[in-house]
């Protein structure tokens, strides 16, 4: 993995049945592999929306992605909601889960996990592969 922080644990890997752990999320994230993330045009921009990742974020310890030929860089991800019957929530005061760029800019995204066992896997990206209406 180019982007791994450091100081990173593994966690106890005990299934919850609310989707919150690597051996939970990672068959899903394993099928829905082309849905990692979409581009879109819009107000005469590119937007890269990784939507779908953060919807199974408490099984993940850290996200990272490269557009083009850029170095991987490190994309935060908003904290596991714990406290609520759906963990792995956007609520309306987490970050915006979408990067923008100039219209048409964006051509391939490249994109690697570390789930929070640790474990690891990557994905790329065409734009015309993920480019949503």
């Amino acid at each position: 993995m180019d982007v791994v922080p450091t100081g990173l644990v593994a966690e106890d890997q005990t299934p919850t049945g609310r989707f919150t752990t690597a051996t939970e999320v990672r068959p899903i994230l394993n099928a829905t592999r082309g849905n990692w993330i979409a581009v879109r045009e819009y107000n005469g921009k590119d937007y890269v929306y990784v939507t779908h990742l953060w919807s199974w974020r408490c099984g993940l310890a850290a996200i990272a992605i490269a557009v083009n030929d850029t170095p991987f860089r490190d994309w935060p991800m908003p904290p596991c909601h714990e406290a609520l019957a759906t963990p792995n929530a956007i609520l309306d005061d987490d970050p915006q889960p979408y990067l923008t760029f100039e219209a048409g800019a964006v051509q391939s995204v490249r994109v690697q996990l570390i789930y929070d066992d640790l474990g690891m896997d990557a994905a790329g990206f065409a734009r015309g592969d993920v480019l949503i209406p």
